[in-house]
């Protein structure tokens, strides 16, 4: 599972997400997805940006950490609990 960290970065910053959105031209929604880690998909660009607004690492807003569940692909390429 992927988490972004995003939230905790910006707290350490005291920074809002529109400081984050202004600075780096990301669209406010965006930012707020990735803030609450909804997002189902994170653009590469996006991240650049974040990390260089920031000044950070990206291992400081996403962290990985395995899966509970362990599960096996169909032939159709969805994953499903074994």
């Amino acid at each position: 599972m992927i988490k972004i960290l995003l939230s905790k970065k910006l707290g350490e910053l005291r920074w809002t997400q529109k400081d984050l959105a202004r600075a780096t031209g990301i669209r406010y929604n965006t930012i707020n997805d990735l803030y609450h880690d909804m997002a189902a998909r994170v653009s590469l660009e996006h991240l650049d940006l974040i990390c260089e607004a920031l000044d950070c690492n990206l291992s400081e807003i996403v962290e990985y950490k395995p899966n509970t569940i362990k599960t096996t692909k169909t032939r159709t390429g969805h994953e499903r609990p074994e």
